[in-house]
C-alpha cells in the first residue's frame, strides 16, 4: 500500500448528513456541530467559509472546501452577514437565539434554505462521528482547506447533485459512498498542491533512510521492531536513525510505531468484528490487555468504548 492510499483509506460515511442548500442573499449559517469532517462544494453563486480562527475562504462555482472539526465556522454570502440559523451536533437546527427551526427551512428531499431557486447553491456532506474518519487522516489536515475549480474538476459533483435529491431505497448508502469518493478525490488533489502541508512522516517517505524505515513499519506493524533492528534494515547506526527520523518525522521511531499500531487497531475496531485479542496480534501487541492499556492511554477511551461509538 502506498502512503497516500494508506492515509486516504479512512473515510467510511455511515448515514452521513447530506444536503443541498439553496439561498438568496443575504444569508448566513453558523456551524457548531463539532463534526470531524465536512465537505462543501459550490454549485451556483458565491459563498464565504469563515472560521473563528484562521483565514476565511471564498467559494465560487466549482470550488470545494473541507472543514476539519471540531472548531466552529460560518458559511455566508458575505462575512458581515449575521447568522440566520445555527447547526448543532447531530444536525440539529436552531435559530441563533436557540429556538428550534422546526423544519421552517426545509425545501424538499435533502434540500434546505430559503428558496429552491436561490442564486447560491451548495452541496454539503458531513461525517457526523469521529469513527467515520481516521484520526491519522484528520491530524494530517488543516482546519480549513479549499480547492478552486481550476485545480479541482471532479466528475462526481454533477452525479452527487443529481443523487442528493433522490428518494429511493438504499439512497443513503449511495450517498455515503459518493461522499467517501468525493473526499478522497479532493484530498488527493489537495495533497498534490505545493501549499499542502502533509504530516512529517508523509514528506519523510522520500528520504532514503527514513523512508525505508517508514515503509517497513507501515507494511509490517506486527513485527517486533526495535530501533536497532530498524537501523540494521536501513544500514545506519541506531543513533543516526533516531536522530534523522526524529528530525524529519517529528517524533522518535518507536513513538511513531506505537501511533501507527494504535491507528490500525482503531480502524479494525471500527471496520471489523475481530476480537481484541486478534486485533492485538495483527498490530503487534502481545495481548489484548497490552493493547487495551496503550489504546486507552492515547485515545482516552477503552477499545470497546471506541467500537461502540464508531458503530
Amino acid at each position: 500500500m502506498d502512503a497516500l492510499a494508506g492515509l486516504l483509506e479512512g473515510p467510511r460515511a455511515r448515514g452521513a448528513f447530506m444536503i443541498r442548500t439553496c439561498f438568496e442573499p443575504p444569508w448566513s449559517i453558523r456551524v457548531e456541530d463539532r463534526a470531524p469532517l465536512t465537505v462543501m462544494v459550490m454549485v451556483r453563486g458565491d459563498a464565504w467559509v469563515i472560521p473563528d480562527d484562521g483565514e476565511r475562504v471564498r467559494l465560487r462555482p466549482g470550488d470545494l472546501a473541507i472543514a476539519r472539526g471540531p472548531d466552529p465556522y460560518t458559511c455566508a454570502d458575505d462575512p458581515g452577514t449575521a447568522p440566520q440559523a445555527l447547526i448543532l451536533p447531530g444536525a440539529e437546527c436552531r435559530y441563533p437565539d436557540g429556538r428550534p427551526l422546526n423544519g421552517s427551512m426545509d425545501l424538499g428531499v435533502r434540500t434546505w434554505g430559503d428558496r429552491t431557486d436561490g442564486s447560491a447553491v451548495m452541496l454539503i456532506g458531513t461525517y457526523l462521528w469521529q469513527g467515520e474518519v481516521s484520526g491519522r487522516l484528520l491530524s494530517a489536515l488543516p482546519p480549513l482547506l479549499s480547492l478552486t475549480a481550476e485545480v479541482w474538476n471532479c466528475p462526481l459533483t454533477p452525479y452527487l447533485l443529481e443523487e442528493i435529491v433522490r428518494d429511493e431505497p438504499g439512497q443513503e448508502v449511495v450517498l455515503d459512498r459518493l461522499l467517501d469518493l468525493l473526499v478522497i478525490a479532493a484530498l488527493r488533489a489537495w495533497f498534490a498542491r505545493p501549499e499542502a502541508e502533509p504530516p512529517g512522516w508523509y514528506a519523510a517517505l522520500a528520504d532514503p533512510v527514513v523512508g525505508r524505515v517508514l515503509r517497513l513499519v507501515q507494511d509490517h506493524p506486527a513485527h517486533p521492531w526495535t530501533v536497532a533492528s530498524l537501523a540494521a534494515k536501513a544500514g545506519v547506526s541506531r543513533a543516526a536513525l533516531a536522530r534523522r527520523f526524529t528530525e524529519l518525522v517529528g517524533e522518535p521511531p518507536m513513538t511513531h510505531l506505537t501511533g501507527w499500531r494504535l491507528a490500525l487497531a482503531a480502524d479494525a475496531l471500527r471496520d471489523t468484528d475481530d476480537t481484541l485479542e486478534a486485533i492485538a496480534r495483527k498490530v503487534g501487541y502481545g495481548s489484548a490487555f497490552a493493547l487495551s492499556s496503550a489504546f486507552k492511554r492515547v485515545y482516552g477511551v477503552s477499545p470497546q468504548e471506541h467500537r461502540v461509538r464508531a458503530s
